[in-house]
């Protein structure tokens, strides 16, 4: 049975791990370590990817890509990107309406979409476990926050087409936790879990009822621009004013200077874990100028004592939504690198009046965990502790149309359960404009205004046709909300004796995929869609560029291993025999020109490997 793996693509670290032998193995990299950073970097010799690219940000800030997950399927104009730059030293460009990453490459100015980056660590993943399993692997689940809407979840899906996998299902990073967690617990009777996930990037709470092997989701609240990072960019903020203070001078005039202070900051913040005082200690790190101070947990809570108040705020509407108390509520289950915050847990316990924190997961690696038994599931795997395991997850936003005025009607409520079918009945609204006839949709338990019907009637017959616009939101006009996708229902027939009536229904299945169809009842004319939100995704030339872009990008990397590797190897070899030569017992062996001219020829390779490579 062909093996598939789960994999975390994470905002500043990601995971990969697989299922087999009735067990979960996350699967390290290269180095031993079991997650690996969500980084990019382009040189002029290469490209690196994970902790090299990481390593080397400081000296290539520039050209290092990281936070994607921040950019994926996102507009230009998005108000949390307009922020998000100003914190970034690469450079984000807007290309037809949409961000593109902008990085000088082997001596040349490249642009990359954020699906292309995100592959490009995908591909990193993927060969990690081929490596790890000793065969290929094609076939994988890739988990998104549960507050990912239709654009962001079908960009995360491209990332992984171009990467060369198989997405059997994007999977939300909650349900991936819970299925994590209940697969060691045997759990028999019904209990409700509270998942608290604070990442990098992005926070998401979820309520989930578990019995046996099914897992409910029963409504979920997130906040896709809220996490470490922000935590970290409070106290960025906090230490420019700091040296402006002191210096008077402006550190955002420097990005490597800004870059040494955040990686800085992201050191204070993880020591405020476990100490109650950090030192910041950065030489040289402006203009000459050496700079040291110091940060409290105090200070630190203090200065995100906001952002910390916005998760629990989030917690409520999960439960109101859910329709449960807190006292209702079994186990409260942290997940993320930023749970591990002690004021977050001290604020979370409060919460739930003083009850204990689950903190039996491993807060970087139970979403690939779950991801890992679900990927086993949809391809087949028997084992007697997952066969019977199901899910039933919820839509994350409200599904609907647009209607008469501009309104969003909803016909799927947001944490509606997947798979679900939904129809409702809408009448025609139709009006003359410039001698051409306007159609809008009425919801059928709205009456239309006595001058609406009139104009709706006329004395000859005529077809119309009305366009239907599918919505993804919370917002009452649809202006407000995401455009997913449109298609025409023509044919409708305008009479003096009736007013249309079309049936819409909207079709969801287990992956979250749409389909939406339009009745009219009178001339039974149909249409339909399933709904690819062409006007956002990748189109397929696009795609299938990337993907040759991608194979280009690796065998470039091959041979650059190749390179290095056979540069390794001849100094390895070089310093060998210049150690032996040198070696009493063997120097009586060789007479004096002989040793002479093999120095000479080693110092030479040597000389000539520093300067050539």
């Amino acid at each position: 049975m062909a093996r598939a793996v789960g994999i975390d693509l994470g905002t500043s670290y990601s995971c990969v791990a697989v299922f087999q032998q009735g067990t979960v193995e996350i699967i390290p990299n290269e180095r031993g370590n079991r997650i690996t950073p969500s980084y990019v970097a382009f040189t002029d010799d290469g490209r690196l990817i994970g902790d090299a690219a990481k390593n080397q940000i400081t000296s290539n800030p520039n050209n290092t890509i990281f936070n994607t997950k921040r950019l994926i399927g996102r507009k230009f104009d998005d108000a949390s990107l307009r922020t998000d730059t100003t914190h970034w030293p690469f450079k984000v460009v807007n290309y037809v309406g949409k961000p593109k990453i902008l990085v000088e490459y082997k001596n040349e100015t490249k642009l990359f979409t954020p699906e292309e980056i995100s592959s490009m660590i995908l591909i990193k993943l993927k060969d990690m476990a081929e490596t790890y399993l000793g065969k290929k692997i094609t076939d994988a689940v890739i988990t998104v926050p549960a507050s990912f809407n239709y654009s962001q979840r079908q960009a995360t899906k491209n990332a992984g087409v171009i990467a060369g996998l198989n997405v059997l299902r994007i999977m939300d990073e909650l349900s991936a936790v819970g299925i994590g967690y209940g697969f060691d617990k045997n759990i028999s009777s019904e209990r409700n879990v509270c998942i608290f996930d604070l990442g990098a990037g992005t926070f998401n709470v979820s309520i989930l009822k578990i019995e046996k092997d099914i897992y409910e989701v029963i409504s979920i609240a997130g906040d896709t621009h809220l996490g470490g990072i922000d935590f970290d960019n409070q106290m960025v903020a906090h230490f420019v004013q700091e040296f402006k203070r002191k210096h008077n001078k402006d550190l955002l005039q420097n990005k490597r200077a800004v870059r040494r202070l955040r990686s800085a900051c992201e050191s204070a913040k993880h020591t405020l874990s476990t100490s109650f005082q950090a030192s910041i200690e950065l030489e040289s790190l402006h203009e000459g100028i050496d700079f040291y101070s110091t940060i409290t947990r105090t200070c630190f809570e203090e200065m995100n004592a906001h952002l910390f108040r916005l998760t629990l705020d989030l917690v409520e509407k999960a439960l109101r939504d859910a329709k449960m108390g807190k006292s209702s509520i079994h186990d409260i289950i942290l997940n993320g690198g930023s749970t591990r915050i002690p004021q977050i847990q001290k604020l979370l316990q409060e919460f739930f009046n003083n009850k204990e924190l689950n903190k039996s997961l491993h807060p970087d690696e139970a979403v690939t965990y779950g991801a890992a038994i679900q990927a086993a599931i949809l391809t087949g795997d028997k084992s007697e502790k997952i066969k019977d395991t199901l899910l039933l997850d919820v839509v994350p936003f409200s599904l609907g149309i647009e209607t008469t005025g501009g309104f969003m009607t909803a016909l799927l409520k947001r944490n509606t359960t997947i798979p679900t079918k939904q129809t409702k009945t809408f009448t025609i609204k139709s009006y003359t404009q410039s001698d051409n006839i306007v159609t809008e949709l009425v919801v059928c338990d709205k009456p239309i205004p006595v001058k609406d019907t009139k104009t709706a009637t006329t004395s000859s017959d005529k077809q119309v046709s009305v366009d239907i616009k599918i919505y993804e939101g919370e917002h009452s006009l649809t202006k407000d909300d995401n455009l997913l996708d449109s298609f025409i229902l023509s044919g409708i027939s305008l009479t003096s004796l009736t007013v249309p009536q079309i049936d819409v229904t909207f079709d969801i299945d287990a992956n979250g995929i749409l389909a939406v169809s339009a009745v009219d009842k009178t001339s039974k004319q149909e249409n339909k869609i399933t709904v690819t939100n062409d006007k956002e995704r990748l189109s397929k030339y696009e795609i299938e560029y990337m993907i040759g872009d991608a194979e280009r990008f690796k065998r470039e990397d091959e041979t650059q291993d190749e390179h290095i590797l056979a540069k390794n190897s001849l100094e390895e070899y070089c310093l060998h025999v210049k150690a032996t030569i040198n070696d009493r017992q063997l120097t009586d062996k060789i007479d004096n020109y002989d040793m002479k001219k093999m120095i000479f020829s080693i110092e030479d390779t040597m000389e000539w490997l520093e300067t050539n490579h």
